[in-house]
């Protein structure tokens, strides 16, 4: 199969310093300047300008000294940010009531919207009843958490594992910035990276065996 080669595919990564060749697919040679120009435009907006500004900063203020949780803090800080919202599982409420504590205790107001807030039975959007057996009849409600926090009038909306999909539908209608502090992952205690560590190193252990 045939595969068109992108980011992914490049081991140079000169887009970092821009001091060496670019590879012959690299994605930044191939921008045309109208697409440029559109993004550089983009950034000029006062809330892409701000965002921008203050995470480089924070990046480079506390590089590897700041968990997120003090990222996130910080970010809002500075951002001028006042009333946070937390989309939280249920499953990770515990979680989001320590998010909260800290929050408060940092002086921001937090507005909370669970996942089964104004649920509806899953049969009514088509979920068949063998697929209801392990998680429940009612279904997660992401566009729900997302309108609660849109009328509390949040300035900053912040993920707790939500699940895969629901966290993209959460994203479509959250009205303020989103990130993201925990991303689900059942079987590794909430940290998917480590799945991906784990492969690389068998990828790499049939590598040397070939």
């Amino acid at each position: 199969m045939n595969e068109t080669r992108s980011c992914v595919d490049c081991g140079i990564l000169n887009c970092r310093s821009r001091e060496k060749e670019y590879p012959d697919f690299c994605l930044t040679t191939g921008l045309s300047e109208e697409t440029i120009e559109k993004v550089r435009h983009l950034y000029e907006e006062e809330e892409n300008n701000r965002v921008s500004v203050v995470s480089a900063q924070i990046e480079d203020e506390f590089y590897r000294e700041y968990t997120r949780v003090e990222e996130v803090i910080e970010f809002a800080r500075r951002m001028g940010y006042a009333k946070i919202g937390i989309a939280t599982c249920i499953g990770l409420i515990e979680e989001s009531r320590i998010l909260a504590r800290i929050l408060r205790k940092k002086g921001f107001e937090v507005y909370g919207a669970v996942c089964k807030i104004g649920s509806f039975p899953k049969t009514d959007f088509g979920v068949s009843e063998e697929y209801i057996t392990k998680t429940g009849a009612f279904m997660c409600n992401p566009i729900m958490q997302a309108e609660v926090l849109n009328q509390a009038g949040t300035e900053l909306n912040v993920v707790m594992g939500l699940c895969v999909g629901h966290d993209s539908l959460f994203y479509k209608y959250s009205e303020a910035l989103v990130t993201t502090l925990v991303a689900k992952d059942r079987v590794l205690a909430h940290n998917p990276v480590g799945a991906l560590y784990q492969a690389n190193a068998y990828y790499k252990k049939l590598t040397a065996e070939e």
